[in-house]
């Protein structure tokens, strides 16, 4: 159907050391966006960096945005506004190895015009979102709506 394509270049700058070999490097991606990105502090990384936990949390909540926003908008509603702070958890799984094993999406939504979802409009908007988020759909990771 698609194929997406991101570019990975990392380049050794010191010594080559568990402890101290460099873990930033640069993502591009389509439209000649680069993302500086490193691990996660807790495993030597830069914390002014994106990390690979926070961009997998980062593709289901753009995902569940966008997949939401589509509903939405064929049922008739109106978003003004969309936000989501989502969280990726780090735990060991089944298999005793570390994995995210959770991502909490926490979205608020702002809606105008005449046609208002209730809270139950709004869970079934947010279920058929999950439901159809092509993300989502690709890992194992419990992702929950809050």
């Amino acid at each position: 159907m698609s194929s997406y394509f991101i570019k990975l270049s990392w380049i050794r700058e010191n010594d080559f050391s568990y402890e101290t070999f460099n873990r930033t490097h640069d993502i591009n991606f389509s439209g000649e966006q680069i993302l500086k990105s490193s691990s996660a502090p807790e495993y030597l990384g830069e914390a002014n960096k994106a990390n690979p936990e926070e961009m997998l949390a980062a593709a289901v909540s753009s995902c569940h945005m966008l997949t939401f926003l589509a509903i939405a908008s064929k049922s008739g509603y109106i978003v003004d506004m969309y936000q989501d702070r989502a969280e990726a958890q780090l735990h060991k799984n089944e298999e005793g190895k570390i994995a995210i094993t959770q991502i909490n999406l926490n979205p608020s939504i702002e809606f105008s015009g005449a046609k208002q979802p209730d809270a139950n409009q709004l869970k079934s908007l947010h279920e058929k979102a999950h439901r159809n988020c092509f993300v989502a759909n690709s890992i194992k990771t419990k992702v929950q709506i809050q």
